[in-house]
């Protein structure tokens, strides 16, 4: 019996208050072909050993990586996930998706985040690092957002080699608040020119390795930045940053990027960990919030909230961002990780997923490809192809490889290229595999 409180009579003066004759009404909106006219086809009750095999046959339809060898990337990576992690995430103590709430009676969860905005600032060589955001593309937004307040400016310079996703997520958030955004091109595989950043421009925005995977020079950024009186923003990926000179040492004023390569499974898409990084004199309109170390009127050694900018906590109009929270448990799973690998750990997966990202181009592009750009790439690169990609990636799904990610959708022209991910977890064999596979395929 459905849980409906309203009587017909109810029903009919609610309908008449707002001016429709019908529930149906309410729709009229859907087209009428996507509107079911007869009742859903749903199975009868299953007892919970029934729904167990139901579920467990449904789930064996999907892909997944114990079926296929992952060469996808494109912003989440199949990186090494130590059990470490896992173990630490399941305490109970530790299980919330948020900061608590009275955060300083949870003293344990913000010494975590105190460390995990330390290993961050010093991953990206960058002098303070907030509690987390959600994901890399709310990272990037909120840091655009922050350089058009800062500099009173209201137009946001992006290079077409950032994320497309992260570009959607930009234009949707600059939208809301009356700012341009100005792409550059990226015809060769990395930002080369800069017109279009001007003295109206608030920052400048580039992402190190790209989208491409090439490594970005971000000394030219820098300076082209600077010519501009703009703002420096650098999307950098973590790993990267363990192995090639940190985003803050070319003078980037924030540093934003993506957690989920540092411990966070793969999911189907999340969920993730924004990581925020800036100068110190750009602290006070940082978004999110940053957890200090202080000491108590007994002078023993403690965390505390030092610092929110959300509306909710000052007068609105001073508010720089209105992020409540932080990606609490997801932050967790980053900093146990880095902690359990350390920072000599973190540069050997960089330099193995270097080492694995060469072998990969030298047999690829023996098999039949060919590597669409010259620049220095990181863990991921363009590969063109004889045929549409999306058909030699669905052929090679067959023989049990997740080929990559088939650029035309994003890039009109690039249909027939292929991004092609390499972490430190894939072997020889399994690279080799997939050269003969696409061989074969283009033959």
């Amino acid at each position: 019996m459905p849980y409906i409180p309203h009587t017909e009579e109810d029903t009919r003066s609610m309908l008449a208050t707002i001016g429709v004759r019908s529930i149906d009404e309410l729709f009229r909106e859907i087209p009428d072909d996507l509107r079911l006219k007869r009742p859903l086809d749903v199975p009868s009750a299953l007892d919970e050993a029934q729904l167990y095999s139901h579920l467990k046959e449904l789930s064996e339809r999907n892909v997944d990586l114990t079926k296929t060898t992952c060469f996808l990337g494109a912003g989440i990576y199949d990186r090494y996930v130590p059990s470490t992690v896992g173990a630490v995430l399941s305490r109970g103590e530790f299980l919330t998706a948020y900061t608590p709430y009275q955060p300083e009676l949870s003293q344990g969860y913000l010494q975590t985040i105190y460390e995990f905005q330390t290993m961050v600032a010093e991953l990206y060589g960058m002098d303070v690092a907030n509690a987390s955001m959600y994901d890399g593309p709310t990272a990037m937004a909120e840091a655009a957002v922050m350089a058009h307040g800062l500099r009173g400016r209201d137009k946001v310079v992006v290079s077409r080699a950032v994320h497309p996703h992260y570009r959607q997520v930009l234009e949707t958030y600059c939208w809301s608040l009356g700012v341009e955004v100005v792409e550059l091109a990226a015809d060769s595989g990395a930002t080369t020119g800069f017109a279009g950043l001007d003295e109206a421009s608030a920052c400048l925005v580039v992402q190190t390795p790209n989208f491409f995977g090439v490594v970005e020079d971000l000394a030219a950024a820098r300076a082209a930045a600077d010519a501009a009186g703009a703002m420096l923003v650098v999307v950098a990926d973590p790993t990267a940053a363990a192995l090639l000179p940190t985003p803050g040492s070319f003078g980037a004023d924030i540093v934003v990027g993506e957690g989920q390569p540092l411990g966070i499974p793969m999911g189907y898409g999340g969920p993730m960990a924004g990581l925020f990084a800036c100068k110190r004199e750009y602290v006070r309109s940082i978004p999110g919030r940053i957890v200090g170390r202080t000491h108590d009127a007994a002078g023993r050694s403690g965390f505390t909230m030092t610092l929110r900018t959300r509306e909710q906590d000052i007068r609105r109009e001073k508010a720089t961002s209105n992020i409540c929270t932080n990606e609490a448990l997801m932050a967790l799973a980053a900093t146990v990780y880095m902690t359990s690998v350390g920072k000599n750990g973190v540069r050997r997966v960089a330099e193995d997923t270097v080492r694995n990202t060469q072998y990969a181009i030298s047999v690829l592009t023996k098999a039949g490809g060919r590597l669409k750009f010259a620049g220095k790439v990181f863990g991921e690169f363009v590969l063109s192809l004889p045929k549409p990609a999306a058909v030699v990636r669905d052929a090679l799904l067959d023989h049990g490889v997740l080929a990559g990610l088939p650029l035309g959708p994003y890039y009109p022209g690039m249909e027939d290229d292929l991004l092609v991910a390499v972490t430190e977890t894939r072997t020889k064999a399994q690279i080799d595999h997939y050269a003969a596979c696409l061989a074969e395929v283009l033959k």
